[in-house]
């Protein structure tokens, strides 16, 4: 039987993703967002979801919709923060103790990420030692530098953004579309990519950017 990763929506690539669920989205400074993939999730209901999303409130992200939903038990970011003077919703909810969240600096939430892919199940950084960030974490030093160990982070489903995919999940990225999806495409069990192109004919492997093994479906949007 020929491989053919292509489904025909956004709610059927999503449709067996169930109650309390960790979901890692791509995203970062407007670029690489799987929107399509978050609002079908948001329509499905289901409720105690982790996001794992470089930022919980960025207006070009969807994320937020799962949020105000009341979806979103926890948030494991590096910006919570969000824009202007008043508080975001997410924030509000946070407030309350509504919602928990996790603040990792970029780097560490993209090394952890990357760990989580490689099977590494912990490691040292210097990056948060001495800060609030490090608190209540364990601290040892190497060559006369303090460091911090950080766990890996794992996921149930990635949503990546991509540009060009072929039938068999190989993918292309448009400049900054390509963030934290590679990373987050071996960190997860199953990778659901959205592309502007889902295409029968297969990507020239030198120009293949995310291989196919680690794509389980592909949605054009």
């Amino acid at each position: 039987m020929a491989i053919d990763k292509r489904v025909g929506s956004a709610a059927e690539a999503v449709a067996d993703i169930g109650e309390g669920a960790v979901v890692m989205i791509s995203g970062f400074g407007g670029a690489g967002f799987a929107n399509s993939l978050v609002l079908a999730l948001r329509d499905r209901k289901v409720g105690g979801l982790t996001l794992v999303v470089n930022s919980a409130t960025h207006p070009l992200s969807q994320t937020h919709t799962l949020i105000e939903a009341g979806l979103v038990r926890k948030v494991i970011c590096s910006a919570a923060r969000g824009r202007g003077a008043d508080l975001s919703p997410f924030e509000l909810l946070y407030k309350a103790g509504k919602i928990e969240l996790t603040v990792l600096p970029q780097g560490t939430f993209a090394d952890s990420i990357r760990a989580g892919g490689a099977g590494i199940p912990a490691y040292y950084t210097p990056a948060a030692y001495g800060t609030g960030l490090g608190e209540g974490k364990e601290t040892r030093r190497f060559n006369g530098r303090d460091y911090v160990l950080e766990e890996a982070i794992t996921a149930d489903v990635a949503f990546v953004r991509g540009d060009i995919a072929d039938r068999f999940g190989n993918l292309t990225f448009r400049h900054a579309q390509k963030n934290f999806g590679p990373a987050m495409a071996t960190a997860a069990k199953l990778t659901i990519a959205e592309v502007r192109v889902a295409q029968s004919e297969p990507i020239a492997p030198d120009r293949i950017e995310l291989p196919g093994v680690f794509v389980n479906r592909v949605v054009t949007a």
